[in-house]
C-alpha cells in the first residue's frame, strides 16, 4: 500500500480486500465494547474546504473510539486560501499531527498537499474521487450480500466523483458494474480509460450506457447520488432537467433483482435522485452504509500507520 490514500489506484486488489476484512474486525471490536485502542497517542488533522456531516463525524468519532484524537480545521481555522500556499500549509500541519485527511474541491490541490506532507494523507473527497466512501460501500455490500463477485452493481445518475470511484473499484477488483448517466453528465474520460485498462487483467465487466433500465436490469445493488454536488449550484437547473429520467423510483427498481439493495452516499434529496419510498424501504441499506464509513476509514488509518496488526 502506498504512503497516502488519495485514490483507489494507491491500492492493489489485495489491499482493498484486506481493508474490507479489517473494517469488519474493527466493527466487531467496537460493537463488543472491547478494550481496543491501537490509535492511542495518534492525532488526526482534518482539513475541510468542503463541509460534511458524515465525514467529520465518522473520522472524529472513529479516532476517539480507538484511543486517538482529531483536530478539525475549516477554512476559518487555517491560512489556506488567505495567502499561504498549499505546499506551506502541508509542511506546517504535518509537523503537528500524525496523519491528515483532506476534503477539498480540485483533486490537484490534494495531490499537491500530499507531495509536501511528511505524514500520510487521506482523500476524504475531491471533485474527482471519493475513495473512503467506496471502501465503505464495498464493505457494506460484503456485509449484506456475503460477496462482491458474481453480482451486478448499477450506478444511476450523475457521472460524478462517486461514479468515478466505482469505476476504479470495478477495474481493480473485477466487478460487474453498469453505469447509466446522460451523455452531458458522463464520467471522467481518463478514469473510464483507466478502468477499462485495469479490467483487462481483473476481468471486470464494465458497461457505460445512457439507459437507466439497461443498467438496473437484474442488478443486485442500485447506487445513486445527488444530481448537483456541492459547488455545482449554478448547474442545478440544467442537471435536474437532464437527470430526471434517472430517478431511482418504484418503476425503475422493478427491473432489478427482487432482493436488490439500495445504496446512497448521502445526503439524499428525496424526490429528486431517489423516491422516499425507495430510500425508506426494506431494500435500503443507506444507514448501515453511513455508519460503515467509520470502520472503513479506521482500517485505512491503521494500515497507513502500520497499526493494523
Amino acid at each position: 500500500m502506498a504512503k497516502h490514500c488519495l485514490s483507489l489506484m494507491d491500492l492493489k486488489r489485495d489491499d482493498i480486500l484486506y481493508l474490507i476484512e479489517l473494517a469488519g474486525k474493527i466493527k466487531r471490536k467496537i460493537k463488543n465494547n472491547e478494550d481496543y485502542k491501537p490509535l492511542k497517542g495518534i492525532i488526526l488533522g482534518m482539513i475541510f474546504e468542503k463541509s460534511s456531516t458524515r465525514t467529520r463525524l465518522s473520522f472524529e468519532t472513529g479516532m476517539k473510539r480507538l484511543g486517538g484524537d482529531a483536530v478539525f480545521l475549516s477554512n476559518r481555522d487555517i491560512q489556506l486560501g488567505r495567502g499561504e500556499t498549499i505546499e506551506d500549509t502541508a509542511r506546517v500541519v504535518s509537523r503537528y499531527v500524525d496523519i491528515i485527511m483532506v476534503r477539498t474541491f480540485e483533486h490537484a490541490r490534494l495531490d499537491l498537499f500530499a507531495r509536501h506532507s511528511s505524514v500520510p494523507v487521506i482523500n476524504a473527497l475531491t471533485d474527482l474521487l471519493h475513495p473512503c466512501q467506496v471502501l465503505a460501500d464495498l464493505f457494506t455490500i460484503k456485509e449484506k450480500l456475503g460477496k462482491l463477485d458474481n453480482i451486478k452493481i448499477a450506478y444511476v445518475g450523475d457521472g460524478n466523483n462517486m461514479a468515478n470511484s466505482w469505476l476504479m473499484a470495478a477495474g481493480i477488483l473485477g466487478l460487474n458494474l453498469s453505469v447509466a448517466t446522460p451523455k452531458d453528465c458522463s464520467v471522467n474520460g481518463s478514469i473510464l480509460n483507466e478502468a477499462f485498462k485495469l479490467s483487462k487483467e481483473s476481468k471486470a465487466r464494465i458497461t457505460i450506457t445512457d439507459n437507466p433500465v439497461e443498467a438496473v436490469k437484474k442488478a443486485k445493488v442500485i447506487y445513486t447520488d445527488v444530481w448537483a454536488s456541492m459547488g455545482e449550484e449554478s448547474q442545478k437547473e440544467k442537471k435536474h432537467a437532464l437527470l430526471k429520467p434517472y430517478q431511482v423510483n418504484r418503476e425503475l427498481v422493478e427491473y432489478a433483482d427482487k432482493d436488490f439493495i439500495f445504496m446512497h452516499c448521502l445526503p439524499a434529496h428525496r424526490g429528486e435522485e431517489v423516491e422516499a419510498e425507495i430510500i425508506d424501504s426494506e431494500h435500503s441499506v443507506v444507514w448501515d452504509e453511513a455508519e460503515n464509513r467509520t470502520y472503513a476509514q479506521l482500517a485505512v488509518i491503521l494500515k497507513l500507520l502500520g497499526r493494523d496488526k
